[in-house]
């Protein structure tokens, strides 16, 4: 028999106490020490998902957060929704320090500081059985396929992203493609 951490016992409970809060927050799935968590009624938690410590998750306005089923966040990653749903797809896994986001601070008035200004907001969505690697960025605006791999430190501009591409850099390209008919991954 498989034995649990107990730490992971610890936060198994406190999701249990958080479910009062969320949107909704589905068991079995847990929470380590959050870092800071903004609008828990605009957050929906599928079954089974794993959140690592040092998570920040602000759901802005009427932003909403989805976490569907089976996911896995590293620690040390931030959220961010305003004014739509970002949503992180079933079965993707979030490596530490990742940051995704659908909100741009506007930057137009050279007068005002930024955080000043305005926004803009993009959808964006995390397709199902994504990787994402550690220390990357996903931007707002950005649509992942299903199946797409982030390479460690990779910053995701803009636009739609084909399923089954693995990108790398900054900013990231798509550097391989799985190809059906072939049945294997090819360099681009």
């Amino acid at each position: 028999m498989k034995k649990v951490h107990p730490q992971k016992i610890l936060w198994s409970v406190r999701a249990i106490m958080y479910k009062l809060f969320f949107k909704e927050l589905k068991l079995p799935s847990y929470i380590g020490k959050p870092i800071f968590i903004e609008g828990t009624k605009r957050i929906k938690i599928g079954k089974r998902v794993r959140i690592f410590p040092g998570i920040r998750m602000e759901a802005l306005k009427s932003g909403f957060l989805i976490f569907e089923d089976n996911v896995y966040i590293g620690q040390n990653c931030h959220f961010t929704s305003e004014d739509s749903s970002l949503i992180i797809g079933e079965g993707s896994a979030i490596m530490a320090n990742v940051c995704v986001t659908n909100i741009d601070h506007d930057y137009d008035s050279i007068n005002t500081a930024v955080l000043e200004q305005g926004i803009t907001t993009r959808r964006t969505v995390i397709g199902k059985n994504c990787f994402i690697g550690h220390g990357a960025v996903v931007q707002a605006g950005v649509e992942l396929g299903d199946h797409c791999i982030v390479g460690c430190n990779a910053v995701v501009c803009r636009g739609k992203v084909p399923s089954y591409s693995v990108l790398v850099g900054a900013p990231a390209k798509i550097v391989k493609v799985f190809d059906d008919q072939a049945k294997m991954w090819k360099k681009v």
